[in-house]
């Protein structure tokens, strides 16, 4: 894992200007990386400070290893949609949590991710991007290194749709629920929809219909947690067998929610990804 840039004309003063402003590290991150001397000028260590002349070669090393001993390796099998050396994009079946936890101590995606870091030899630590609920399947974007974390995370192009089964028929096939969720008093996990809550914003477009409920497709302007929830049960269709915001269902053990795409723009190559996950098989029996 290495960023290189070749000095083509007189833009950036020295190696600090090309850093922050050509690969946007940020000053935590370039200070590290000065601290463990993983910053090379013509193929030697340098002060960032140094001035440049056309043809200078300045690579940024982030081959070092990292302690990841906080999360036990579990070996579990592994859908993986995507993988490069800066990147890891998981298909996350329902019923397993993204992080360890007190009751997920040995058993969570990220246990799995770090066994699958021990077999092919990286001594990274364990960066999802975007978090799903526990009973929530599809895609999680994982991180390989700190520099592709720091740009993911302020992302604002990162796009991704889910597919729920709501109760009902809708109206309205398509739409736009624009209500603010804050956290409900007395509760740690349930939200609400309140006045003096963030801003949510979900699109919604109905895909098909049965006879009590329809499969829909949400894409998400804002990231609120149980957005797609609480929004669907303002409306008066709350997903299917979620117990939390609604009654649980004899069709569906779960909250019937799957994050089925996702794109963004590859923080390297700069090219456009579009990636879908293979639908689980309770959507499919009920569609």
């Amino acid at each position: 894992m290495e960023l290189k840039y070749i000095v083509s004309n007189n833009k950036y003063k020295n190696i600090n200007e090309i850093i922050t402003s050509y690969f946007r590290i940020s000053t935590k991150l370039k200070n590290k990386l000065i601290r463990q001397k993983n910053i090379y000028l013509n193929g030697k260590f340098v002060d960032t400070r140094s001035n440049l002349k056309i043809g200078d070669e300045i690579i940024i090393d982030f081959n070092y290893s990292e302690d990841n001993s906080n999360i036990i390796p579990t070996k579990m099998s592994l859908e993986i949609v995507y993988e490069d050396d800066w990147l890891l994009v998981i298909n996350k079946p329902a019923g397993i949590t993204i992080h360890p936890s007190i009751l997920h101590f040995n058993d969570s995606l990220s246990n799995g991710i770090r066994y699958y870091f021990d077999e092919i030899n990286l001594k990274k630590k364990i960066r999802p991007i975007n978090r799903l609920d526990k009973d929530t399947s599809g895609l999680v974007l994982f991180a390989k290194c700190e520099y592709i974390q720091e740009i993911l995370n302020t992302s604002k192009d990162i796009k991704k749709e889910y597919l729920c089964l709501c109760s009902g028929i809708f109206k309205e096939k398509s739409g736009t629920i624009n209500k603010p969720i804050a956290r409900k008093n007395g509760s740690i996990i349930e939200r609400c929809i309140d006045k003096n809550g963030k801003k949510a914003i979900t699109h919604y477009k109905v895909l098909k219909e049965f006879n009590t409920y329809s499969l829909v497709s949400c894409l998400l302007e804002t990231g609120r947690t149980h957005q797609i929830r609480v929004h669907m049960a303002s409306i008066s269709h709350p997903l299917l067998g979620d117990s939390l915001y609604s009654l649980p269902s004899s069709l569906i053990s779960r909250q019937a929610l799957h994050c089925y795409k996702i794109e963004f723009t590859h923080p390297i190559t700069k090219n456009r990804f579009e990636l879908t996950a293979s639908i689980p098989k309770d959507f499919k029996c009920l569609c």
